[in-house]
């Protein structure tokens, strides 16, 4: 269930990552949500603690480079995801090296959340969405043409720390589910994978949705038949949906 809401929620948002070409960012704060994990298991606090403020301070960060510094965005993203990488890495060996608990978190087990977890996951993964629906037209304006957006009075500053936000939130969320090694899966695959034979804006949202919680369903199936790791299988049937959309959309053109 908590699986379903997080694939809906990624492949929402990973549609206007994507059409903005600032897909990478979800790779680049998993990166930092490294780092954050490795905080709060240094601190001895909950990870996801430690985290969450790790990721939304990283993605404001990247935001500002770009911004300020005259960084281009792909430079941005591999500025701070190397350093929360490199932060993680330096912290994990001081506290004793990588452990299990830091494993989990790198790889995901969506078979082995909690039911709070499931809880809290669903309940934030409902509000997130409802953050993205309130400024859905903003959103739209600014993934098209930001330019006309902040001539026609949208406050573009705004909304696109709003976008990096949620995705920072959204990056925290998924990586109990496919791990923070493959967190941008859920971001990329399922919109790229709509991209292939949609037809309109909400449409792309729909079918992307529907690949992402199909991947989720399917992924755990197949890794509790055949003993495989949920987060891997969820990938791997992920990227075979894009396959299948993409011969058909080839099909379609001819």
């Amino acid at each position: 269930m908590a699986g379903s809401f997080i694939a809906i929620l990624c492949a929402t948002l990973g549609t206007f990552l994507v059409l903005r070409r600032f897909s990478l960012i979800g790779d680049g704060l998993a990166h930092v949500t490294f780092g954050g994990v490795a905080v709060g298991l240094f601190l001895n606090v909950y990870p996801i603690y430690a985290a969450v403020p790790v990721a939304m301070i990283s993605s404001l960060g990247i935001l500002k480079l770009v911004e300020k510094a005259r960084v281009y965005g792909d430079a941005a993203i591999g500025i701070v995801s190397s350093l929360g990488i490199a932060c993680g890495i330096l912290l994990a060996s001081v506290s004793g090296g990588f452990n299990i608990d830091l494993f989990s978190y790198l790889f995901g087990n969506i078979l082995a959340i909690s039911n709070a977890e499931v809880i809290s996951s669903i309940f934030l993964s409902l509000i997130l969405m409802s953050v993205i629906w309130y400024y859905y037209h903003e959103l739209l304006s600014i993934t098209f043409d930001e330019e006309s957006a902040r001539a026609s009075g949208i406050k573009t500053k705004t909304i696109n720390g709003i976008l990096v936000l949620l995705t920072s939130l959204t990056v925290v969320l998924a990586m109990r589910v496919v791990g923070i090694m493959l967190i941008s899966s859920l971001l990329i695959l399922p919109p790229v994978t709509a991209l292939q034979i949609a037809r309109g804006f909400k449409m792309t949202i729909v079918i992307a949705s529907v690949s992402g919680v199909l991947s989720i369903i399917l992924g755990i199936f197949f890794s509790l038949v055949f003993d495989l790791p949920s987060g891997a299988t969820i990938v791997i049937l992920n990227f075979l949906l894009f396959v299948c959309s993409f011969v058909y959309g080839r099909l379609l053109v001819k």
